[in-house]
């Protein structure tokens, strides 16, 4: 259906609302370039989402993720759905940007006029997504597509991240997974809503379905509600359990709703001015000041920091240090936790390092919650610099208390 334009929404707005894929397309790439800060971006959309059905499909490597999106691909476009793909590709090392192998595997079905695909590379950000991800999918869902399919790098048992922003999380699971099935289910099994073996007519497909309904027999009663994880075996290159494979995840969406991963947002109380408190918070830290930090934006659950790398950050190999790099991305982290309004005390963090920054760099530290509880609350931090190269990944966890921030 055509929408009417609203003369009070910004033109870029109104474009994406009327599915204008030129649009939707730049859109895309200013978010994962940084030219739209996507905290205004999904702030933008938000009146317009959820009528989306965003499904997640992990998985380990050579799993057959891109062979299984391209067969659902088909199956979807013969139930008349506008469907949108998020494919997830390892950064190239030399140009920084995506490997575009799944664009490549999906490439029949890419000219449909009601298939829109879109490869973005991961660039170093752990869990098997992009940064930008989330809000690459509220674009889409704006725009108006039945379905959005995120298909995540392969990386194992980490690839948890995807919990944030899909409504059903496929799995996929190759045959021979053997013991392997074992060291996997404290990670990606343990998220599924469905389980797939692909390529199951190969030798070992019915021996892993088996492993994997055994594993699912171990949950916890109640881990996915009331819904009740099937296992599929599928053959993405002749077809086979294609089919039974999407009435899994409709009969998911259903059962849980669309939409599901809005509801995970935190929300700010009403008449709060969330941004203001939190950056008073930061220019109250007298070590935050003495190292040039400066809160940029803010929102429930979220906090970016920035910093000019001056002669006083570097190490004796004339770059950044590797504690400043941390304390900025501790800076996102503390400011983002303390959002909500009640003080968060940092438990847990951990800190990788991608690649040097130099004098007069200007670093960038984004954080946002991955999750939330009573009590723990797990964020993500990525630091970049200025030419978007990340510089750092950053993960923390929290622990909420009852005190009020000041």
């Amino acid at each position: 259906m055509k929408r009417e334009p609203d003369l009070h929404q910004p033109d870029w707005v109104q474009d994406v609302l009327a599915g204008q894929r030129g649009a939707i397309a730049r859109v895309l790439s200013q978010v994962e370039r940084g030219e739209r800060e996507s905290a205004k971006v999904a702030a933008a959309l938000a009146p317009h989402l959820g009528r989306a059905h965003v499904l997640g499909i992990t998985g380990v490597p050579g799993a057959g993720k891109s062979t299984l999106v391209h067969a659902l691909l088909g199956e979807l476009l013969a139930r008349g759905q506008r469907i949108a793909v998020v494919a997830v590709d390892p950064s190239s090392p030399i140009t920084g940007g995506a490997v575009l192998g799944d664009r490549v595997r999906m490439g029949e079905h890419g000219a449909h006029a009601d298939v829109f695909i879109r490869s973005v590379a991961s660039r170093g950000h752990l869990g098997g997504l992009a940064r930008t991800t989330a809000t690459m999918i509220d674009v889409l869902d704006a725009a108006g597509f039945d379905s959005i399919i995120v298909e995540t790098v392969g990386a194992g048992q980490s690839e948890v991240e995807i919990m944030r922003v899909a409504d059903t999380r496929l799995v996929a699971c190759p045959p021979g997974l053997g013991d392997n099935v074992q060291a996997l289910k404290a990670g990606i099994l343990e998220i599924a809503d469905v389980l797939v073996v692909t390529k199951s007519d190969l030798p070992g497909g019915e021996p892993t379905a088996r492993d994997l309904r055994d594993m699912l027999h171990l949950r916890a009663p109640g881990h996915n509600g009331s819904w009740v994880v099937p296992v599929i075996n599928t053959s993405a290159t002749t077809g086979a359990g294609v089919k039974d494979a999407f009435d899994a995840v409709e009969r998911h969406a259903d059962s849980a709703g669309r939409g599901r991963r809005l509801q995970q947002r935190p929300k700010a109380a009403p008449h709060e001015d969330i941004a203001s408190r939190v950056k008073r918070l930061a220019t109250a830290d007298p070590f935050v000041r003495w190292l040039g930090i400066t809160c940029t934006e803010a929102a429930p659950g979220a906090a970016t920091v920035t910093m000019t790398l001056a002669a006083h950050h570097l190490n004796f190999n004339g770059t950044c240090h590797g504690g400043v790099t941390f304390a900025l991305a501790d800076t996102a982290f503390g400011l983002a936790s303390n959002s909500h309004g009640r003080v968060a005390a940092g438990i847990d963090a951990h800190i990788t390092y991608q690649q040097a920054a130099a004098e007069g760099d200007t670093l960038t530290a984004r954080a946002f919650e991955v999750s939330r509880s009573k009590r723990i609350a797990v964020y993500r931090v990525d630091v970049t610099r200025g030419d978007a190269a990340p510089v750092s990944s950053f993960t923390g966890t929290v622990y909420v208390t009852q005190r009020t921030t000041p």
